[in-house]
């Protein structure tokens, strides 16, 4: 495994959304390496653990139902934006068949657009978000069957 290389940028960012919209923690993942930040804790930095990123399932809580096979779930807080700009045609819409890396939507997360590839090949079945819609770390977001 490779070092962990600290990003002090990123870090005072992720701190500064966490003033901005008041949320509680916040956690960022890119590369196979996360970044946790929350109010009145300390900055964490780890390997990834078991969680899937993008292509898999959020983490189920009790009483909660999992999220469908094939459902796509947001790596990080931020705005989604279904296309490249506003008037554009989308990414992809219902019923397109999409390969492996191709952009699904983007998430505008501290000012920067992150393009979110699809981690399969297969059929947009869903989507559940709206264009300009603010998004969670793990929330569902299309599903790719």
């Amino acid at each position: 495994m490779g070092k962990f290389q600290l990003d002090e940028d990123l870090i005072r960012g992720l701190a500064d959304l966490l003033h901005e919209t008041g949320l509680d923690e916040i956690e960022y993942e890119a590369e196979g390496q996360r970044v946790r930040v929350g109010r009145n804790t300390r900055a964490v930095a780890q390997a990834p653990a078991a969680v899937p990123t993008g292509g898999g399932a959020a983490p189920v809580a009790a009483g909660e139902e999992a999220p469908p096979a094939g459902t796509v779930t947001s790596p990080m807080v931020g705005t989604v934006y279904l296309s490249g700009e506003p008037g554009a045609s989308p990414f992809v819409k219902v019923g397109d068949t999409v390969r492996e890396g191709q952009t699904l939507m983007i998430i505008e997360a501290m000012k920067v657009m992150n393009p979110l590839p699809s981690p399969r090949e297969g059929k947009v079945t869903r989507i559940f978000v709206r264009d300009g819609q603010p998004v969670e770390f793990g929330e569902p977001l299309v599903i790719v069957e």
